[in-house]
């Protein structure tokens, strides 16, 4: 019997091309993960208020995902593409007015459109990847696809830890409180414009990917689109999703992964200055291993699935995941820190993997199971703010409970998986 292809005829070229749409979100996302210790030291907030980071990006991810179902229902993936992007590129080049602005709620905003943009963006690509190839193998696709979303996200760190951190003014919170407003004013000017710099350079990044994207033709054949919008049945749809156990657990399961990754990587620059000393700069760096670990595992976890069920992967690394962030929470030094870079290639498989799993045998509903999915990132929003409400009353270290908790939840996913009979036949094709 001939091995199934791996992607259909005609979608290599988009394939390629949809790639640098996860290497570029990524960077967006990282980028962001050190702004709550940035801001945190710029405008002399607690972690918890400059925690309204994650809050601002990730309600973005859950607010424009729904929106984004539609548009794909209704036009392409494509169309989901295009739109997603236009919108990132506009809330990255309103950096340039936040930083002239001064004010922590306007880059909120900037990010919040930013992060509207890639939420209809991955909305679009993530589902599209699924279609472009056997069912069988969906959920190994997903994860190489994924695979160079990582590549972005190392890019991400890098900016931020040469183009931001560096250029944080080291005075602490009292010493800015007791210099003259203008040369607070003047401080804060200069770190504001580190911080957009990137930005704007992300921007331009992704009006290139827009214009390649418009210009290509790209098959629509094997979607299922809404010749008018009365075809758009959603509440039909919405109580199909809900009755699928395996899609609800998915949407629950990625809740609590995000939440997890989001934690982990938001907060390791304060655990390793807490845990061994030192400056945002050279703790950033060990931010940067993470991303590193996480590139690497990501591809060694699509070899892997090869010969591995999907699932039992999930499960071993969740657990995996959970160990390490409680020798983390209850180890703070030099083995602490390194436990919390290691935890990266836990979550590498993880999102593409409950995504894969959750949306198999959705048929004409995965475009909006898909939004479901997305709209779970939610958990990026909120858990952050509980891990840093605890890392602010009890401590870098102890918060690391937090994450270590959500992996839990990850690991009961998988096992539930592991114990179903729906993958059976289609287990040994991924």
């Amino acid at each position: 019997m001939p091995k199934p292809p791996f992607v259909h005829p005609g979608m290599r070229l988009p394939f390629a091309l949809l790639v640098t749409c996860f290497a570029a979100w990524g960077i967006a996302a990282n980028m962001t993960d050190p702004l709550v210790q940035v801001f945190s030291r710029i405008f002399s907030m607690s972690t918890l208020q400059a925690s309204f980071v994650q809050f601002a990006y990730y309600g973005a991810y859950f607010l424009l995902a729904l929106p984004a179902a539609f548009i794909n229902r209704r036009f392409s993936y494509k169309t989901g593409i295009l739109t997603g992007l236009g919108c990132a590129v506009a809330g990255a080049f309103l950096f340039y007015p936040a930083a002239q602005a001064m004010t922590f709620g306007y880059f909120l905003a900037a990010l919040f459109l930013l992060a509207g943009g890639l939420s209809i963006l991955e909305t679009s690509a993530n589902p599209f990847v699924i279609a472009m190839g056997p069912e069988g193998n969906a959920t190994r696709r997903l994860n190489l696809a994924q695979a160079f979303n990582p590549v972005g996200t190392n890019i991400g760190v890098f900016l931020a830890a040469t183009l931001i951190l560096p250029r944080l003014n080291p005075a602490t919170d009292a010493e800015r409180a007791a210099m003259p407003a203008a040369t607070l004013e003047q401080i804060q000017r200069a770190e504001l414009s580190a911080v957009m710099t990137p930005y704007v350079g992300l921007a331009f990044v992704l009006l290139v990917i827009w214009i390649a994207i418009a210009f290509l033709r790209i098959p629509t054949d094997r979607e299922s689109i809404a010749p008018d919008a009365a075809r758009v049945q959603f509440a039909p749809t919405l109580r199909r999703l809900l009755s699928n156990r395996h899609y609800v657990f998915g949407v629950v399961a990625q809740f609590f992964n995000v939440a997890a990754q989001t934690c982990v990587w938001t907060f390791t620059i304060q655990y390793v200055i807490a845990a061994i000393g030192g400056t945002e700069a050279q703790a950033g760096w060990y931010l940067q291993a993470s991303l590193i670990v996480f590139l690497i595992a990501r591809f060694v976890m699509v070899g892997v699935m090869g010969v591995i069920r999907p699932a039992a992967l999930l499960t071993v690394m969740a657990v995996a995941g959970t160990g390490l962030c409680l020798f983390a929470a209850t180890g703070p030094g030099l083995a602490g820190v390194w436990a919390v870079v290691a935890v990266s290639a836990c979550l590498s498989l993880m999102f593409p993997t409950i995504y894969g799993i959750a949306l198999h045998g959705l048929g004409d509903d995965t475009k909006f199971g898909a939004a479901g999915l997305v709209m779970a990132i939610l958990g990026g929003a909120t858990v952050p703010l509980i891990h840093g409400a605890v890392m602010d009353s009890h401590g870098a270290a102890l918060s690391y409970v937090v994450p270590g908790l959500c992996f839990l939840v990850v690991a009961a996913f998988g096992l539930f998986d592991l114990r179903s009979t729906r993958h059976a036949d289609a287990a040994t094709q991924h």
